[in-house]
């Protein structure tokens, strides 16, 4: 995969994949969009203190590293399974800067990196992840997840992600009240939601995008 890293306009980094000339955050701020997006509307929404997330599409970490702060913060025992089918190289993650801006330690970034693939691995008290390297398709699991943080790339760029068979796979890992949270809103993925049994809720976007959606297994 050819990537390059980026600066956004909060002063964080994201990650640029050539291959499809697409960046892994918003432009305006990969921290501001992540807070907002899987962090305010997403972890925080469920007010409960004990937590099974799957997050597809590790990529930069990001997403992982804020719920880990928030987990110890808010005293939140997380469970926490990811799937990423292209693993950052090396080479890039230890350049991101993400510890800097979140004033947290450089160890504790590159410890949710290096630490081992399929493997549940304990961070702390409060976060134990699994990381796997496969796609959603070839995902398994026997855990039933309260939040599923879907942070794919774009249906433009990558359309076999927003289908029907990947969003009802979405609904059966989902927890009865549990639900999806994404960046996307387009019309054409909320009607598959819709068609598939999802409730639907549309939620202020973060600066530069007007809209996100949350959607929750009835």
């Amino acid at each position: 995969m050819n990537t390059t890293i980026v600066k956004t306009n909060d002063g964080s980094d994201t990650i640029l994949n050539k291959d499809i000339n697409e960046c892994y955050h918003s432009k305006h701020g990969a921290i501001v969009e992540a807070k907002h997006i899987f962090i305010k509307n997403g972890l925080l929404n469920l007010k409960k203190n004990k937590t099974k997330i799957l997050e597809v599409g590790f990529g930069s970490g990001l997403n992982t590293l804020l719920t880990l702060i928030k987990a110890k913060k808010n005293n939140i025992k997380i469970i926490y399974d990811t799937i990423e089918p292209f693993p950052l190289n090396k080479e890039i993650y230890e350049q991101l800067n993400y510890y800097k801006i979140l004033d947290t330690s450089r160890d504790l970034f590159l410890k949710i990196h290096n630490c081992l693939w399929e493997k549940r691995i304990k961070i702390n008290d409060f976060f134990f992840i699994k990381k796997q390297k496969t796609s959603l398709s070839n995902f398994n699991s026997n855990i039933k997840y309260d939040i599923i943080y879907f942070d794919a790339f774009s249906p433009r760029k990558q359309p076999e992600m927003w289908s029907e068979s990947i969003l009802t796979k979405t609904y059966n890992l989902l927890n009865k009240n549990g639900y999806l949270i994404t960046y996307c809103s387009k019309g054409s993925f909320k009607r598959i939601l819709n068609k598939i049994g999802y409730d639907i809720e549309i939620i202020n976007g973060p600066i530069g995008k007007r809209e996100i959606t949350r959607a929750s297994r009835k």
